[in-house]
């Protein structure tokens, strides 16, 4: 199971580190040390792992695995790095979504093979993290041969993977922070509306959520556009209009993301086909205006 990779090192004792090191000593492989700059998180990563043992410094974590997880924030990775003695053949890969696999330039001068091997999930606390790792992609920045042992290490771990070319890390990042951040942004957003209207913020993200799982559920089952719904997708030029003068009047500063997003939405409504034409030119001039009635002329 764990051909090619030998012993396994980490360096970062945080959220994404320790889900990664949990899950792979449970599938099978030798994790034996993980360092952070302090040593708290360590020590209790270590605990929970038979046969890991809380290392001094990087450097003594690198000095005891052939394989190293740099899972430190992303702005220590490349200094980190740099601060390694590294041996040739040895393999570092580090988890950042949006640095690519360049960060780790000084291993590669050593000799060590290097890659990127970063989970497309949310973790919001380790407990979180250990949860939602399995199931998840792995977007894969390596040549070979490092880039099919990480291809099979995310078999391993029941999850799936994805190979990114030169360049495409931070596009792809970019992607992944549209549906998990904003995501956050729209729904406190949408959360203000209802404060508007009296509703406090739990109570409206308790109304709400069965709202967005059955947007989910339909996205998985019917995938983009079909899962369009709502006023856009049946060309309800009425509705959008009331939105729009509701938002002008009562919270203002958000009618310009409304009529941007909703400019936006329109040519997915289209590719889902139903909306006319003469429709289609309707809504276009609606949020055009919307955003010509905030910013003026």
């Amino acid at each position: 199971m764990n051909a090619g990779v030998g012993t396994i090192g980490f360096i970062g004792a945080g959220k994404v580190g320790s889900a990664l090191a949990f899950n792979l000593s449970r599938a099978g492989w030798h994790v034996t040390a993980a360092a952070d700059s302090d040593r708290a998180p360590s020590e209790r990563l270590a605990a929970s792992i038979d046969g890991c043992i809380p290392a001094s410094s990087a450097q003594d974590a690198a000095d005891r695995a052939e394989f190293v997880f740099i899972t430190t924030p992303d702005d220590k990775i490349g200094p980190v790095c740099d601060t390694v003695r590294w041996k040739r053949g040895q393999s570092v890969v580090h988890c950042s979504g949006a640095a690519s696999v360049d960060v780790l330039a000084s291993a590669a001068e050593h000799g060590a093979w290097t890659g990127s091997f970063h989970p497309c999930q949310a973790f919001a606390s380790a407990a979180e993290a250990l949860k939602n790792l399995p199931g998840s992609t792995f977007a894969i920045e390596a040549e070979p041969p490092l880039a099919r042992i990480l291809e099979n290490i995310a078999i391993a771990l029941g999850c799936e993977y994805i190979r990114l070319g030169r360049g495409d890390k931070a596009l792809y990042h970019a992607a992944a922070v549209l549906v998990s951040n904003y995501l956050v942004t729209l729904l406190k957003i949408s959360t203000d509306f209802f404060y508007e209207m009296g509703i406090e913020r739990a109570a409206a993200v308790k109304i709400l959520m069965p709202l967005m799982k059955g947007n989910l559920s339909n996205i998985e089952r019917l995938g983009v556009p079909d899962c369009l719904t709502g006023p856009i997708a049946r060309g309800d030029a009425g509705t959008i209009e009331k939105h729009i003068q509701s938002i002008l009047q009562r919270s203002p500063e958000n009618l310009d993301l409304y009529a941007q997003l909703g400019l936006m939405t329109l040519p997915v409504a289209v590719e889902k086909g139903g909306l006319s034409e003469k429709a289609e030119k309707t809504l276009k001039k609606c949020f055009r205006d919307a955003l010509k009635r905030h910013t003026g002329p």
